[in-house]
């Protein structure tokens, strides 16, 4: 066995507990495939020396794919809630940010922890939004857009493969929205813009 496949059995072994811990927190079975990862990864900013703030990275599929597109590993701030899966992402991404905290509260967290951090070119949340209160996601939104720069991306993906915009996302414009069937399960990954004339959260 491959010292590659040993360490993807142990973390889906790791994320498989936490999620045993903690299902409405984690709200998935598995890791993140590789297809899907990629799709998220397509909406990196284009500019190379931009911030990205991922929101529940777990084992760090995603965020491996955003490194392989090209995002500086130091311009990667990752909240990650389960301590364990945090302490797992620092030993695979020693140069990025990681935060163990509650992404809910990422304008506290963010605040606390880095400091000269202002605006993100992009969120990457991989939250199960449809597992929390509708108060609690529409708080979290009103966050993100708060630290997305004019013209900002907010990527997010759910397991509703419905059209219907979640909640929080009315003050977004919707760029893209398409689903990735070679994921188990389905997940559609939905783009939203923070628009550029807005200069305030």
């Amino acid at each position: 066995m491959t010292k590659q496949l040993r360490a993807n059995l142990s973390a889906t072994t790791l994320f498989l507990h936490e999620w045993l811990l903690c299902p409405q927190q984690i709200g998935a079975i598995l890791p993140s495939s590789k297809n899907l990862a990629s799709a998220m990864a397509n909406w990196l900013p284009p500019e190379p020396g931009e911030f990205v703030l991922e929101l529940g990275p777990g084992t760090g599929a995603v965020t491996h794919a955003l490194l392989e597109r090209g995002l500086r590993q130091d311009r990667l701030v990752a909240i990650e809630k389960s301590p364990r899966l945090a302490g797992l992402l620092r030993e695979r991404f020693p140069r990025a940010h990681i935060i163990t905290g509650d992404a809910f509260q990422l304008d506290r967290v963010l605040k606390k922890h880095v400091r000269q951090l202002n605006f993100v070119g992009a969120v990457i949340s991989s939250l199960p939004l449809r597992n929390f209160a509708p108060e609690a996601a529409d708080a979290l939104a009103r966050k993100i857009r708060a630290v997305l720069r004019p013209a900002g991306k907010w990527v997010q993906y759910s397991y509703y493969l419905g059209n219907g915009r979640p909640r929080g996302t009315s003050r977004f414009e919707l760029l893209a929205s398409d689903v990735v069937w070679w994921n188990l399960p389905p997940a559609r990954v939905s783009v939203y813009q923070k628009p550029c004339e807005t200069l305030q959260p």
